[in-house]
């Protein structure tokens, strides 16, 4: 049963046009809404060498920040400078990256971010073999009795919630589902109680997080 649904953090994708074509925000953007919010804020940082980054991130306000493993050559280095500085640490895993690739350093890691529409491009549609993905991933983690959170993030909409969060996600990054509408505090309250109504669905005593 999900005990707890709601909003959690504020999800902040970083692209530099070098990882990823795009070029998003920056520290300046991140510390304004430090600023302006006691929510959490949570960073998908896809960037190339992360690890060159992560300091000014956290002085900015991140509370969590998550790389690619393609985009460093030191996966160790960046864990190791997010632990340092006091913040939660996670790997995210493109479309196309197999869940393996995180196995090596999963003890190290507070969450694993699996993207389930592409790599950040906003207009990609959601693919349904991300749900084996996280699949894997939970199940690897219950295998080796690891705590490690699963978040998914891209195009998810109540639908998918519904396959994700049974298959182990325990936190959904939602986009379009909220932004795309004309009332947008509405579209969460609707989607947070469409969660709600199904939760016996989830699991036993599973705690999901929407962002």
């Amino acid at each position: 049963m999900v005990q707890a649904l709601g909003i959690a953090a504020i999800h902040i994708d970083i692209m530099d046009g070098h990882f990823r074509p795009q070029i998003s925000v920056g520290q300046p953007v991140v510390r304004s809404l430090r600023q302006a919010t006691r929510l959490k804020l949570d960073l998908h940082l896809m960037i190339e060498r992360p690890e060159r980054y992560i300091q000014d991130f956290v002085s900015a306000g991140a509370d969590s920040l998550a790389f690619h493993p393609e985009a460093t050559q030191d996966i160790s280095l960046g864990i190791g400078l997010a632990r340092k500085l006091g913040v939660k640490v996670g790997l995210a895993l493109d479309s196309a990256t197999p869940a393996e690739t995180c196995y090596e350093v999963l003890e190290d890691l507070d969450y694993v971010l699996i993207q389930t529409a592409g790599g950040g491009r906003g207009a990609e549609t959601f693919m349904r073999r991300s749900i084996r993905k996280v699949a894997a991933v939970a199940k690897e983690r219950a295998a080796r009795g690891l705590n490690f959170a699963i978040a998914a993030e891209g195009d998810i909409g109540v639908r998918e919630a519904k396959e994700l969060l049974p298959a182990g996600a325990d936190i959904l990054v939602v986009g379009s589902a909220i932004f795309d509408k004309q009332d947008r505090g509405e579209a969460m309250r609707a989607f947070v109680r469409a969660l709600s109504r199904d939760s016996s669905d989830f699991g036993p005593g599973r705690k999901s997080r929407v962002h």
